[in-house]
């Protein structure tokens, strides 16, 4: 799909990672990131991030419409409530679109989701991707949260950054309400729910 054809898609805000995105904090040692907290109507969302899974080197294609022009604009990448990095300046053009290419850095974690966001020169965030999730060298994900009922075919759980992701697999001995950190590979769908879902692998109580 082309940037153009993106342009009469839809222009939503992605509200969870909106929220996700406003209880980052900088991480010490990166220059310049003086963190705001913005008002959600103020970030627009990337129309495109492909692909949304892969280790630590993949790869990322960006491209978002309509950001406000600003002077200087940043792409960088964070986790709720962990801090953000930057990584590369990036052009707008006339409209304020932009297209990127993102290799995912080797600090990324591969125990929660993560998000690239387009910053102002003021390092004020102004736009957001969908999560994307990393794998570690063995193709898995870890993911620690609570045990839900929220299918009626598949075990569910919800992470600590509250997303839903169906469990299958080595699911036997879980209970709903059941606090765990689980580990297996992912994919962008399954016929349990219409969302990720995690191939248990292995389980392990938290507390």
């Amino acid at each position: 799909m082309s940037i153009c054809d993106l342009r009469v898609g839809r222009f939503a805000t992605a509200l969870p990672a909106v929220f996700a995105l406003s209880m980052l904090t900088a991480q010490p040692g990166t220059a310049q990131q003086a963190h705001t907290t913005p008002r959600s109507s103020t970030i627009r969302h990337f129309q495109s991030i492909s692909p949304t899974f892969g280790p630590a080197g993949t790869v990322v294609q960006l491209a978002t419409l309509n950001l406000p022009l600003e002077y200087k604009v940043h792409i960088g990448y964070g986790a709720t409530r962990m801090g953000f990095e930057t990584l590369f300046e990036v052009r707008q053009d006339m409209w304020g679109d932009i297209s990127a290419e993102v290799t995912v850095p080797p600090s990324a974690p591969w125990d929660r989701a993560i998000f690239f966001v387009a910053f102002n020169a003021i390092f004020s965030p102004i736009g957001l991707s969908d999560p994307f999730h990393v794998l570690n060298e063995n193709g898995m994900l870890r993911r620690t949260g609570r045990i839900t009922d929220e299918s009626e075919t598949c075990m569910t759980m919800r992470d600590q950054d509250d997303y839903l992701y169906a469990l299958t697999g080595d699911v036997a001995g879980l209970s709903v309400g059941d606090d765990v950190t689980v580990e297996g590979s992912y994919s962008e769908t399954s016929s349990c729910l219409d969302g990720s879902a995690i191939g248990v692998v292995r389980v392990n109580p938290v507390g």
